[in-house]
């Protein structure tokens, strides 16, 4: 956040893991509040509404996939799951409930540090505050961290915070809120960064890569991400329309995403 200290909570039932990951959060400025069972988990993050949850998937009384589903219900914080599960389908079931990303035990504090300063790095309001705003939030030391070109054009020329409409779909930056047909969409915080990014150039195709690099950040390959996400989204924003409405997100064959014509949905 930025003006204010960061928050997080970290879940997780193993005391030495524990004692990494609260170290290692503190010294990127986090306040961290800890809790080693999910419903304690859940119940801390209703009581301090973080910025960052970290969750292990397997916790002593519920299981981490059904943990993050209900910090979901109540919360936009960043999730980051943790496990010693090294299976691709726990990964997919992670991301596809809400989780921003994945981390296999063993990890390094280095490797968690990137992984966080990366997800900060994303437009945290989209038209409210800058992409350089969002980058120094990411930075232990409170500097601008350098902005990609693929990440200012990421961010749409929102000034007067009015509707983004697309066909049946409205976007308001400002609180985050997106519309089919005056019916709202559920998106979690990647998803509506993901729309967002689309529809601030909707005629161009968006590149896995460019935009695995503007909503993780620089140095990422894992463009299965960019596809599971591009997955949930389209199904959200097929849930609201008529029968047989598909998806306004077009696959361009080898390249990427852009968005379908506003008159095609």
């Amino acid at each position: 956040m930025m003006g204010s200290e960061r928050t997080a909570v970290v879940v997780e039932d193993d005391d030495d893991i524990r004692e990494l990951i609260t170290h290692s959060l503190t010294m990127q400025g986090f306040d961290v509040s800890t809790a080693s069972s999910g419903q304690a988990g859940i119940e801390l993050v209703v009581a301090t509404d973080p910025d960052l949850v970290t969750l292990d998937l397997g916790l002593p009384d519920l299981d981490g996939i059904e943990v993050c589903r209900r910090v979901r219900d109540v919360s936009q914080a960043y999730v980051v799951m943790i496990s010693a599960r090294t299976d691709e389908i726990d990964r997919l079931m992670g991301l596809e409930i809400g989780a921003d990303d994945y981390l296999t035990k063993p990890f390094s504090p280095r490797e968690l540090q990137a992984r966080v300063n990366a997800m900060f790095r994303r437009p945290r309001t989209v038209g409210s505050a800058t992409v350089a705003e969002s980058a120094a939030a990411a930075t232990p030391d409170g500097a601008a961290a350098p902005v990609s070109v693929a990440t200012a054009e990421a961010t749409p020329p929102e000034t007067d915070h009015s509707l983004v409409r697309h066909g049946r779909i409205a976007v308001d930056p400002e609180g985050r809120v997106v519309t089919v047909d005056d019916q709202e969409v559920d998106l979690t915080r990647t998803e509506f960064d993901l729309l967002s990014t689309l529809l601030s150039a909707p005629r161009r195709v968006w590149s896995r890569a460019v935009l695995l690099d503007s909503l993780w950040g620089p140095g990422w390959s894992e463009e299965h991400l960019v596809e599971v996400h591009v997955g949930n989204l389209r199904r959200k924003l097929s849930r609201l329309g008529p029968d047989g409405l598909r998806a306004p997100i077009r696959t361009v064959r080898g390249v990427g995403y852009r968005m379908e014509e506003p008159d095609a949905f």
